[in-house]
């Protein structure tokens, strides 16, 4: 170990960097003259993201004000945190939001459900029999919203879903599932587990292809069984892969929901159905109130947004890897 001194001097001594602005740009320019298709075929993502992320952005005023949509954002007179006291002063308020966690919770504890999966397909030797698996369980993904809450009704229907047409021929009584508010979380989470599993593999799939088939044979030289070599070589592999994507899953706990919350609403489940995401779009869309509808929403992307850093900070401590 050096001396203080000497660690000293050779920090004075150590060259400076200096940011050179210019230096910088040529090599900008530089890059993207050399690899200019690959730039042109980011230009459609860019702008998408522009037209339909950043530009409505603007719309976050109208969280503030009394907005009727028979003038513009502009010209509509400003009425403070209004909207933010109402919602939250609601008889619904508390329910909404306990309902959106525990659906959102209940979710991500599924989170591992994928990586089992890839582990899994990642040992199967025959390449043909791989593909086949991946097409299949790929597959569900590609399922419209409207057809899956189909195929749940088809499946769970109180009158005639195939479910309870077989506990009727083995002597037992039908039940409506998709009217039934404790049925609701679990039809909700494991149809979507069905649906996204496979595609949710694809990036896990991917990390795995990393992995160093030298570190494999040695350990199979070593006496190292399958399943330790999945313990100790693959899953540390995609250890990072795993940490980035949790964040990112936290990152949206709020604002689970969406197309197939609105379907799968009714009136008899929605003690456990009515979601924010079913909240805004009935209440911000549908009834025009579209002050409260911002407001609600920008309150769940304040709550997200701070999950996020949150753990992304704690796995930036724990673990050395976060998104920053």
């Amino acid at each position: 170990m050096l001396p203080k001194s000497k660690e000293k001097t050779i920090a004075e001594n150590a060259p400076k960097l200096e940011w050179d602005s210019q230096n910088f740009w040529v090599k900008v320019a530089k890059n993207i003259k050399k690899d200019y298709w690959l730039y042109i075929f980011v230009i459609p993502a860019m702008i998408w993201y522009a037209v339909f992320c950043y530009a409505p952005m603007g719309g976050i005023v109208t969280a503030f004000k009394k907005f009727t949509g028979f003038s513009s954002v502009a010209d509509a007179p400003w009425v403070g945190l209004k909207w933010f006291e109402q919602f939250f002063a609601s008889y619904y308020s508390k329910t909404i939001i306990r309902n959106t966690i525990i659906v959102s919770l209940y979710s991500l504890s599924t989170f591992i459900l994928p990586i089992i999966f890839a582990l899994l397909i990642n040992e199967v030797a025959h390449e043909r029999l791989k593909k086949t698996i991946q097409t299949i369980m790929y597959a569900p993904h590609f399922i419209s919203m409207v057809v899956m809450v189909s195929i749940l009704s088809l499946f769970f229907n109180g009158d005639y879903g195939l479910i309870n047409q077989m506990i009727e021929a083995l002597g037992g009584e039908s039940h409506s599932y998709l009217t039934d508010p404790n049925a609701y979380r679990h039809l909700y989470v494991w149809s979507g587990v069905w649906q996204q599993l496979g595609w949710n593999s694809v990036i896990y799939v991917a990390a795995l292809s990393a992995v160093d088939p030298s570190l494999h044979e040695a350990a199979s030289l070593d006496g190292a069984t399958r399943i330790q070599r999945i313990i100790h070589i693959n899953i540390p592999t995609i250890m990072p892969t795993i940490v980035i994507m949790l964040i990112m899953r936290v990152g949206n706990i709020m604002s689970v929901g969406g197309d197939k919350a609105i379907l799968m609403l009714n009136s008899l489940n929605a003690e456990t159905a009515e979601l924010i995401a079913t909240y805004v779009y009935n209440r911000g869309l549908l009834a025009g109130d579209y002050g409260i509808g911002t407001a609600v929403g920008l309150f769940t992307n304040v709550i997200n947004l701070i999950m996020l850093l949150t753990v992304n900070w704690i796995s930036s401590k724990i673990s050395e890897t976060s998104l920053l």
